[in-house]
């Protein structure tokens, strides 16, 4: 017999910064904050923050771990499928379909990440790339619980499945309520050397020019190349995080604490969103950095929203989008090309593509036939992954990658990892990069993922020894 969900109606303007409802949960295991920057944002919408799952998926090249708390099963099957078998089996054992009065954007469902990476699982690329980082391809979890700010509305929510889970964090939030006020602990997260590039300028140089090789040769129109920074840390990424958030609140922010891997994610950008069978993706293709005089800072946007660079290589990955999710939807639609989308360090030029889910599909057929997303990649996909993979010393990992929900009513939110920084080990990553095409700069395109990484800098700097 299914398990009846339990929602309960919190005071919002106790959380209107989520960060105070996810510290006492974020060492838990499997601790997940999907952030929409609020306060500092204002495009974000709801927070969503869990923990301990009732089932773990992890995959690994060819292998997938499915864990719960009665077994351990080992699968080579397609990971994407597993997920919506997993989804699908506990979707039926926990019953929400009476939680239909409140606007709820997750009802319980999986969480977690899909790293670049994943697509190897896909298609087939070359193995060049150096694998340094060894963290998983997929790491999903499934969860029955979750408390969900509303900060459109002004509401907050804990939903919960059974008795105990009620408790326990009901007993938490009011932990939290008495230690508000008291000093925050010394902070203990540290950057123990200085930040470096995998990347010289002049080996970036040398993979630009070859990309402009391919482009002439046409082999595509465009290609996404990225760099690599990294610095070796110790201490509690979650303050790394809470730092990162107030210097580049960003409405598909994410913080996530696996076993393997912690990620601090500040991304702008929107990859996937599925609603009843209404889908959207809102593609970010055009940068410029934010000056702090007002007149200049408006020259940049102007040059930004005029640039017929910025603008045909926009058209290309919407177009390349249009045909991805063409492939599961009808009715696909671009009601919004070329807007300018302006955050703490850049200007951003997005447009909008929709669609609606066919019948016959998951949300999962959504994601795998998307991904990864198209933004950063280049076009054609394919070939332009083959190029990447030729010409970054190191894989991707999470970033470029995606991570989100996808609930139990079959709605799905999800990120495309830019502005994301991976702690393993001792080390922690993140990366920058931008879309070459025919008439790409070097100069521009090698200062313009600098200008990207400017906020995991600034934050970074702050634990410098």
């Amino acid at each position: 017999m299914p398990i009846k969900a339990v929602l309960y109606s919190l005071p919002y303007f106790n959380f209107s910064d989520s960060a105070e409802i996810f510290t006492p949960f974020a060492n838990d295991k499997w601790a997940i904050f999907l952030d929409s920057g609020r306060p500092r944002s204002t495009q974000g919408r709801y927070d969503i923050i869990s923990a301990n799952p009732v089932c773990t998926l992890v995959t690994h090249g060819e292998t997938t771990l499915i864990t719960t708390k009665a077994d351990v099963i080992k699968s080579n099957v397609n990971p994407f499928e597993l997920l919506k078998t997993e989804l699908t089996r506990y979707g039926d054992i926990f019953d929400t379909s009476h939680i239909t009065e409140f606007d709820l954007p997750f009802v319980g469902g999986a969480i977690g990440y899909f790293a670049y990476d994943l697509a190897r699982r896909l298609e087939n690329l070359p193995t060049i790339a150096k694998d340094e980082e060894a963290i998983p391809d997929m790491a999903v979890g499934i969860y029955n619980w979750a408390f969900i700010i509303d900060h459109q509305t002004e509401q907050s929510f804990l939903l919960c499945q059974d008795d105990e889970t009620e408790k326990k964090y009901i007993d938490t939030l009011s932990k939290l309520h008495k230690c508000k006020n008291k000093q925050s602990k010394a902070k203990s997260f540290v950057v123990t050397s200085e930040i470096k590039s995998h990347f010289s300028q002049d080996a970036y140089a040398q993979a630009f020019e070859k990309i402009k090789y391919y482009l002439i040769e046409g082999d595509c129109y465009q290609v996404n190349l990225t760099q690599r920074f990294s610095a070796t840390c110790e201490g509690n990424t979650w303050e790394a995080y809470e730092a990162l958030r107030k210097i580049n609140a960003a409405p598909f922010s994410a913080y996530l604490n696996f076993p393997d891997v912690k990620i601090l994610s500040s991304s702008p950008e929107r990859f996937l969103k599925l609603t009843g069978r209404h889908v959207e993706t809102k593609p970010i293709k055009g940068t410029r950095s934010r000056r702090i005089d007002v007149i200049e800072n408006d020259v940049q946007i102007t040059d930004l929203k005029n640039s017929p660079k910025d603008r045909a290589e926009n058209v290309m990955i919407v177009d390349l989008l249009r045909n991805d999710i063409s492939k599961v939807c009808k009715n696909v639609r671009v009601p919004k090309l070329f807007e300018i989308e302006s955050y703490s360090t850049v200007h951003h030029l997005v447009s909008t593509v929709t669609g609606e889910l066919t019948e016959n599909h998951h949300a999962i057929d959504l994601l795998q036939h998307c991904f990864p997303g198209g933004s950063i990649t280049g076009a054609p996909k394919i070939r332009a992954m083959q190029i990447i993979e030729e010409l970054e010393p190191n894989r991707r990992g999470v970033y470029c990658g995606a991570m989100g929900y996808i609930d139990f009513n079959g709605n799905m939110d999800t990120n495309i990892a830019i502005r994301t920084l991976v702690q393993s080990h001792d080390t922690i990553r993140f990366w920058a990069g931008g879309g070459i095409v025919n008439d790409s700069k070097v100069k521009d395109e090698y200062q313009e993922s600098f200008d990207k990484a400017a906020a995991m800098f600034q934050m970074l700097k702050q634990f410098q020894k």
